[in-house]
């Protein structure tokens, strides 16, 4: 990887990408620090040190590199087009308009792009009332038991104000990702999600340091340091790891020139949904807790009250709960997105067929065969690198929320190789360029 990057950076238009997108990620980071107006900075830094923080709000907090929690600009991250891309995925099983506009190519997809657009400034304006809310109330850093105002002027025209600064942050944030992809390298979106991710690291190592949990705070660290080195070579050989099944493409003429005749394949990833499975389970998972958090000091039913003790993430019933949902999300995912009906009417269109399998229906089946089988030890898989820093956090006693979770781990592994794959492919590029010159 390192003897990519410097060749990369010994290329003259290669190094400039790789400058530009450097440049972006640390004013991304910049960003993360300014604090929106008609905010007490002071007051922030005093209630950080107190809260009991809530699991939802950390995996916000976590998207957008520790700026929710500092009522930042970029306090929403990238959580609002992350939730828009999935909605409009989402969506295209039950808006046919969506699926006709997937299949037309390119002007299709510049189309849905729009629609992603115009839904993350909605979901933007939408979570930046929210957060302001419970900022107002005090509950954005939980049931403190302090009166601190973190809003020294509540006006409707601070607030209006405050959700504008919130919003028009989120839109910089999504035109920053886009001019990476156009002009940098890689895909923008997932790079600033792993420079958030990364950012966090350091503080989140020292917290073990400091307070380490049970036993030896050096030892503690080791071992976390050493499980999760471990974790992130299985990431990636997991990752990297599919199924080729082969497919046939026959000859066939047009006019006097034959095409076809080749052979090549088709890949299915082991975890073919990714990370998404893993970010909706957290979610619903973290939703009672942080409704919970706004009932305050009320009476509440017994059943609330065994939630509450039940569903935080060193509990063992939120484990079991939590492995079955990433489970259940991941075959759910792969059925939305993999659709096998289409892929077998595009191979057939194009001549092409798996051996041993007659086109059309057949083939859709078999293809529906292998995902399935597939899918089962990618689905565990999923389950079993989420679940593991929680097991080992509980067995060390260390209480405090840090970003080393599944979601952390999948997203540093897929984000790092698919930058480095496309820097060896432009590299690739050049070089066959210099050979034909």
């Amino acid at each position: 990887m390192l003897r990519t990057f410097a060749r990369a950076f010994r290329t003259p238009d290669l190094r400039r990408k790789l400058l530009f997108t450097i440049g972006i990620m640390v004013l991304f980071r910049v960003g993360s620090f300014i604090p929106t107006p008609g905010v007490d900075y002071g007051a922030i830094a005093q209630m950080q040190e107190q809260a009991a923080q809530n699991d939802l709000l950390s995996l916000i907090n976590l998207f957008s590199g520790g700026a929710l929690l500092q009522l930042s600009v970029f306090a929403l991250g990238i959580m609002p087009y992350i939730t828009a891309s999935i909605i409009v995925q989402l969506l295209r099983v039950v808006i046919p308009r969506f699926e006709t506009l997937h299949k037309e190519g390119q002007s299709g997809q510049t189309k849905l792009t729009q629609y992603t657009r115009y839904l993350t400034i909605a979901l933007a304006v939408l979570q930046s009332t929210m957060v302001i809310t419970t900022a107002r109330t005090g509950q954005l850093f939980g049931n403190t038991g302090t009166d601190v105002q973190l809003i020294y002027n509540d006006g409707p025209m601070t607030i209006a104000l405050m959700i504008l600064t919130m919003t028009a942050g989120t839109g910089l944030i999504m035109w920053l990702g886009e001019l990476i992809t156009e002009k940098g390298v890689g895909n923008g979106m997932s790079l600033l999600i792993f420079t958030s991710i990364v950012a966090g690291f350091p503080g989140s190592m020292a917290s073990i340091l400091q307070r380490g949990g049970q036993g030896n705070a050096v030892t503690n660290f080791i071992v976390v340091l050493v499980v999760f080195l471990a974790v992130i070579v299985a990431v990636i050989f997991v990752e990297q790891s599919q199924r080729r099944i082969p497919v046939q493409y026959a000859k066939r003429m047009v006019g006097r020139r034959t095409y076809g005749g080749s052979s090549t394949y088709l890949p299915i990833k082991i975890n073919t949904a990714g990370v998404i499975p893993v970010i909706f389970a957290s979610s619903i998972l973290s939703l009672p807790s942080m409704l919970l958090q706004f009932a305050g000091d009320r009476q509440l039913p017994e059943v609330f009250n065994w939630l509450q003790r039940n569903l935080h993430s060193t509990a063992g019933f939120y484990m079991l709960l939590y492995g079955l949902l990433i489970i259940f999300f991941a075959f759910f995912y792969t059925a939305i997105t993999f659709n096998p009906e289409e892929t077998a009417d595009n191979m057939k269109r194009y001549g092409g067929f798996i051996p041993g399998i007659r086109a059309g229906k057949p083939t859709a089946e078999y293809l529906t065969y292998v995902i399935n089988r597939i899918n089962t030890p990618g689905a565990i898989y999923l389950a079993i690198v989420a679940l593991i820093p929680q097991v080992l956090f509980g067995a060390l006693g260390i209480t405090q929320n840090l970003p080393f979770g599944g979601t952390t781990l999948l997203i540093i592994v897929g984000v790092g190789l698919d930058t480095v794959k496309q820097i060896e492919s432009q590299l690739q590029q050049r070089h066959y360029e210099g050979f034909l010159r």
